[in-house]
């Protein structure tokens, strides 16, 4: 299984698509923008890390304009950090991209893709549960 996982890896095809690597942690901040914007310590929070390394999260995405910071409407000591047009392009190229199924599942009756999403549901469910 993890051979096969590894095998379709969607890194190098994000990079070439985006025109640079979207790490781990520069996609998560990027995905939780969705919603709206955050602060760095609600991002810190959410990603049970640090202020200083959401910075250096946040200056990379900003540097691909795909964020930007502007000023908190209670309290200007803060920052909100929101998704730019770019920042909503990526996120969209992304997600077709990583929704977009290995061409081998397509040996798969309708009826055997169904019980494998039943499947990967259950150990997903579980998981969550931890």
């Amino acid at each position: 299984m993890r051979q096969f996982v590894d095998g379709h890896s969607r890194h190098a095809d994000l990079a070439e698509a985006l025109g640079f690597s979207l790490g781990a942690g520069r996609g998560k901040i990027l995905f939780q923008l969705r919603t709206g914007p955050l602060t760095h310590s609600q991002l810190a929070k959410l990603n049970q890390t640090t202020g200083p390394y959401v910075s250096l999260i946040v200056d990379k995405l900003e540097g691909h304009g795909l964020v930007e910071r502007g000023p908190h409407p209670d309290d200007r000591r803060r920052k909100l950090v929101s998704l730019t047009p770019s920042g909503r392009d990526a996120i969209a190229i992304a997600e077709a991209i990583l929704y977009r199924p290995p061409a081998a599942v397509s040996v798969l009756t309708d009826e055997e893709l169904n019980h494998l999403i039943g499947l990967v549901q259950r150990v997903v469910d579980a998981d969550s549960q931890r």
